[in-house]
């Protein structure tokens, strides 16, 4: 997220554009079905790429109206344990190190799954689309990242060392909150989640823009980040997805183009 934040001309075009000529290519060879990977970071974004990702969930949920050849559908959960990027070999490293673990905040939570239940709910998920939707797996109960930094301490066999214990082995630090981060995730845009053959897997509904609407914007987009015109391609962003708040702002960032 904070690499997409710094960069956000390469994380749109990368994100948004990536995903629209994979699906235009899936559908002029003939692939049946085709599955997104979206992130829970894509509802009510606070940051680049969690909005650039709910683009990309529009694009797929426009291409499934316009044709019948190829079967497109969404997968959207929150982090997924070990993947890459994952905070738990972060917090392993810095343990090993003798500390501290770094926390941006004490009160940040998310969602985690392991990496065999995230391919297996994907790959239910997409054996049960018919096009179009965007399935939300239902990933349990938000874990603090503090908790799970002291549990990871724990299990090393050490103990965490603070005002009530200075004796203990590893400090865990507040850094702060990184720019466009938000202290919890959610997983739907909407209160009213469709439910689905399997239990943990739930059906959201979503805003959909007709494709004829969609790729004029995104023509436009297109042209902007070619410009590298940072406060014009976010304007685009705004626009497709107006639940995004991020902390960039294209009023702030005119004339500011070459930082990008």
């Amino acid at each position: 997220m904070p690499l997409v934040e710094s960069n956000p001309i390469a994380g749109m075009r990368n994100n948004i554009f990536s995903t629209l000529y994979c699906a235009l290519a899936a559908e002029a060879i003939g692939v049946r079905r085709f599955i997104l990977v979206s992130t829970d970071k894509a509802v009510r974004p606070t940051n680049v790429m969690g909005a650039s990702k709910r683009v990309c969930e529009l694009i797929l949920q426009a291409r499934a109206q316009e044709q019948q050849n190829t079967l497109f559908t969404m997968v959207r959960f929150g982090n997924v344990l070990g993947s890459s990027g994952s905070v738990v070999p972060l917090f392993k490293q810095q343990i090993a190190a003798g500390g501290p673990v770094t926390i941006t905040h004490k009160d940040v939570t998310r969602y985690f799954m392991t990496i065999p239940e995230a391919s297996q709910l994907v790959i239910q998920a997409g054996g049960m689309a018919e096009g179009g939707e965007v399935f939300v797996l239902d990933m349990g109960l938000p874990v603090r990242i503090r908790d799970l930094a002291e549990t990871m301490v724990k299990l090393s066999g050490l103990s965490v060392r603070d005002e009530a214990t200075p004796q203990g082995d590893i400090e865990i630090v507040e850094v702060g909150l990184r720019p466009g981060e938000k202290l919890y995730e959610e997983l739907l845009i909407g209160d009213n989640p469709m439910p689905t053959m399997h239990s943990q897997i739930m059906q959201a509904r979503e805003v959909i823009h007709p494709w004829d609407e969609l790729s004029d914007i995104l023509d436009e987009l297109k042209d902007y980040l070619r410009q590298g015109d940072v406060p014009e391609a976010l304007s685009i962003l705004y626009r497709l997805v107006p639940e995004y708040s991020g902390h960039l702002r294209p009023s702030t960032l005119k004339g500011l183009n070459n930082l990008y």
